[in-house]
């Protein structure tokens, strides 16, 4: 039985990994659900649609920024099964706004002065649930698990979320957004008992009082996490990954509906496939190292990830007009296009290259520090990590300002990744370390 079979049958594990694919899928369903719904039902310009994207991935990030010092502490301090009990009985009463929301837009009742903040409201709060059980699903693994089975759990994991991501978004593109709104309060009731079985996860050390000033803790934090060079270096190239895959998902939307000419359905295609790629990368990153912790192919991956993004912007360059009958194209007319394959190709090799350069790196943060730190370590990355998705955001925003066309912004995306391939090549150089941890 391979050690991947033995975790997904475990109880030390599977609770966990069923809870945070449910979480997974929830925040996705309901954030595009929200987002199809207003860049194809609300606005009709590409600028506007980039711009509500972009927002509504800075609102879903800010909690992550300002909170995750907070959630780092706690989880290193507390039981974290406690905690994510807690965390699941709050995103049932999330989605009921967020529900709610998805409701009144559906029936067109104050769009814009109810509906849309009710829905912004709780894509915030979703944020903060993702802030406080984000380092839990990561710190949790050394606990529960050997140290031989922290890489693979950690892959599975990551895959797990991709394919919740891929879920998500499927239903999200294909249902209608009144069946969203219920289907958002369902799932949230079945991820609060799946955490009810997650076995216990006392503090690993000494309890410290919690430091509630965000911003001194938050400072404090990244300041002590970043000392040790290899967390450092990994936790710089996992942020400029975030930075690359928030620009990438605010741009499908506005790119499948105004260069593409492609339907709601399409641009949720676009979010499977990449959903998918990162699932495959991470399980087959697993398999390359053989369970041993280790940015080898790190470098190689994100090389491969910008080669593939430049592919990508030279198909949609090359992209020949929409001539149907219909303004939009559905998915069956998308994929007889001449270019369909090809891009459809790119964008997979995309994800594909971004799993098996991230993975890694996540299972670096929990292995080289102490057990009693890796909550605080996950939580200092998602501060840091958060930063650079704002950045993403707002780089996103400022290239629209500037009239870059959307075409045009992928190959800064691309060049980006030089910079990722850099501080990992760091990485793998620092492997060998003697530092202590």
């Amino acid at each position: 039985m391979t050690t991947t079979t033995q975790l997904i049958r475990s109880r030390r594990f599977l609770p966990l990994f069923v809870t945070q694919m449910l979480g997974a899928f929830n925040d996705n369903l309901f954030k595009n659900a929200m987002v199809l719904f207003v860049v194809y039902g609300v606005y009709n310009s590409e600028a506007a649609e980039a711009r509500f994207s972009a927002i509504a991935s800075g609102i879903f990030v800010l909690p992550f920024f300002l909170l995750s010092a907070l959630a780092g502490q706690l989880a290193d301090m507390r039981d974290k099964a406690k905690i994510i009990r807690v965390i699941k009985t709050c995103e049932i009463a999330i989605m009921l706004v967020g529900g709610a929301g998805l409701a009144l837009a559906w029936q067109g009742v104050g769009l814009h002065t109810v509906a849309i903040p009710l829905m912004l409201l709780a894509l915030f709060a979703m944020g903060v649930h993702s802030t406080f059980f984000g380092p839990i699903k990561y710190a949790i693994l050394p606990q529960h698990l050997e140290r031989h089975e922290v890489l693979s759990g950690t892959g599975i994991v990551e895959a797990g979320t991709y394919l919740a991501i891929l879920a998500g978004t499927i239903v999200a593109g294909w249902i209608s957004v009144d069946l969203a709104a219920i289907l958002v309060v369902i799932v949230s009731l079945i991820g609060f008992f799946a955490g009810r079985y997650v076995p216990p996860a006392p503090p690993q050390g000494v309890c410290e009082p919690l430091d509630y000033h965000i911003i001194r803790s938050s400072v404090r934090l990244v300041k002590t996490t970043m000392s040790n060079r290899r967390v450092f270096l990994a936790i710089c190239a996992i942020s400029f990954f975030w930075a690359i895959g928030t620009v990438l998902f605010i741009q499908f939307p506005p790119l499948a509906k105004n260069l593409l000419m492609a339907n709601k359905q399409v641009s949720s295609l676009f979010l499977v496939i990449f959903s998918v790629g990162v699932a495959i990368g991470s399980m087959a990153i697993n398999a390359l190292l053989k369970g041993t912790v280790s940015a080898r192919w790190s470098p190689i991956s994100v090389i491969g990830m910008g080669v593939f993004l430049v592919a990508f912007q030279h198909v949609c360059s090359i992209w020949p007009p929409h001539s149907g009958p219909e303004k939009l194209m559905d998915v069956s007319t998308f994929l007889v296009q001449p270019l369909a394959i090809p891009l459809m190709a790119t964008l997979l090799g995309i994800a594909i290259c971004g799993g098996m350069f991230v993975v890694p790196l996540y299972a670096f943060l929990t292995t080289f520090v102490e057990k009693s730190q890796t909550a605080r370590t996950i939580a200092a990355n998602n501060i840091v990590n958060s930063g650079a998705m704002v950045g993403g955001s707002l780089l996103t925003a400022l290239m629209t300002l500037l009239g870059l066309p959307m075409i045009q912004q992928l190959i800064v995306v691309a060049a980006s990744c030089v910079v990722s391939a850099w501080l990992s090549y760091l990485l793998y150089r620092a492997e060998s370390d003697p530092e202590p941890v």
